[in-house]
């Protein structure tokens, strides 16, 4: 049967509120690669609590493409326009460097992502393929009549990064570290399968924090206090002080995802005589999004500590929520951007992509070549870390 044509209507939307939420949520659940930090709840958050607005340097360029046959929403992505390179974890300063020395304008651009937020997904929602194509060749198209120096659309999936590398856009690869369960009964059985000495690491380091008189605790989201949430948030602030930077969120950013997606979030209190003196926060989404029995990814994203523990960072950000994996069934703990100390705990690495599009001929050509050498050093570089996987022969 031959498909209908028609023209969808495009909306730029300076705004997450502009789109209904329960539409935008509703597509976001028909896709092959949908997570908690696409939900309307998760970038409307950013945006109220003033994380991510213009005056950040994230300005809300929401693209959406509207079925004029049903008034619903067809196709949409959280586009950003950008005065700077930070909070996106794929670096292109060198590029804005070079834009700068030859006296050209790198900034504004476009960025297609979530903001502060280096996880794989889903990044053009689309009710089918027809609708997914159409919506990237707006993007393209938008960045081509806009006053920007380029487009990136980071972390889609492999899927979504080929059909932008088939409109034009360079392919860019990155390596993150990804722990895998194999179905693990308990985390014995998960240190089992490690070649000894990384397990005798393991239990040393597991051991020097208990043995060190603290306690651990999980908070689930809907059991998380607003005193749980004010210490986290301290903690927070506490490690970007501590790398003499400025935090992205804010306290209501955290209140906020708190009462709007409690069901996504976990919250790990290490507690020494009954005080907190650490935390870090999880975030986690079974595969049908309904809390199956089996099935889904936990993301981990921010800790801190208020005290000094041998090993507590370890315990805290790690081996708390490989049990809590373990103990829900959830099949993948991404643990983020880089780290290669992750390995020796289990975790494998994993490549990620990107796409990019830069309006200067010259300069596209050049970057171009950079990533032609980047990916083969990229490939190398994965082949090398697999010849060290930390699990027994």
């Amino acid at each position: 049967m031959n498909q209908e044509r028609f023209d969808y209507r495009t909306g730029i939307l300076a705004s997450p509120s502009e789109i209904d939420a329960a539409e935008w949520n509703a597509l976001l659940a028909r896709q092959a690669q949908p997570t908690p930090f696409l939900r309307h709840e998760f970038l409307s958050a950013l945006h109220a609590t003033q994380c991510a607005v213009a005056e950040t340097g994230w300005a809300p360029q929401f693209v959406t493409l509207t079925d004029p046959r049903t008034g619903k929403l067809a196709a949409a992505a959280p586009v950003y326009a950008k005065r700077h390179s930070y909070g996106e974890y794929v670096f292109d300063w060198a590029w804005a460097d070079a834009y700068k020395r030859n006296g050209i304008e790198y900034y504004p651009k476009l960025l297609c992502g979530v903001p502060f937020t280096p996880v794989q997904g889903t990044r053009l929602l689309a009710t089918d393929e027809h609708a997914r194509r159409h919506l990237a060749a707006t993007l393209l198209a938008f960045a081509e009549q806009a006053d920007v120096s380029s487009l990136h659309v980071l972390f889609p999936t492999a899927d979504e990064a080929n059909v932008l590398a088939e409109l034009g856009m360079m392919r860019r690869e990155g390596v993150q570290f990804h722990w895998l369960n194999d179905g693990y009964r308990d985390f014995d059985e998960f240190l089992s399968t490690l070649e000894q000495k990384k397990r005798k690491n393991i239990r040393a380091e597991r051991r020097k924090v208990h043995e060190a008189g603290v306690a651990m605790r999980r908070v689930r989201g809907e059991d998380i206090t607003d005193e749980d949430w004010r210490f986290f948030s301290k903690c927070y602030r506490q490690t970007y002080s501590e790398h003499f930077s400025s935090p992205y969120l804010n306290l209501n950013f955290f209140r906020t995802i708190g009462a709007t997606m409690p069901e996504n979030l976990m919250l790990v209190l290490a507690e020494f005589e009954g005080k907190p003196i650490a935390s870090s926060l999880v975030v986690y989404q079974r595969d049908d999004v309904t809390n199956s029995a089996t099935g889904g990814t936990l993301y981990g994203r921010y800790w801190g500590a208020l005290e000094h523990v041998p090993c507590l960072h370890f315990e805290t950000a790690y081996y708390q929520p490989l049990e809590f994996c373990i103990e829900e069934k959830l099949s993948t703990f991404e643990g983020g951007a880089q780290g290669e100390h992750k390995m020796a705990r289990g975790f494998l690495p994993t490549v990620t992509h990107s796409a990019h599009w830069l309006a200067h001929p010259a300069f596209a050509d050049a970057v171009a070549r950079f990533l032609d050498s980047e990916t083969t050093n990229i490939h190398a570089y994965v082949d090398e870390l697999r010849e060290h996987n930390p699990f027994r022969s």
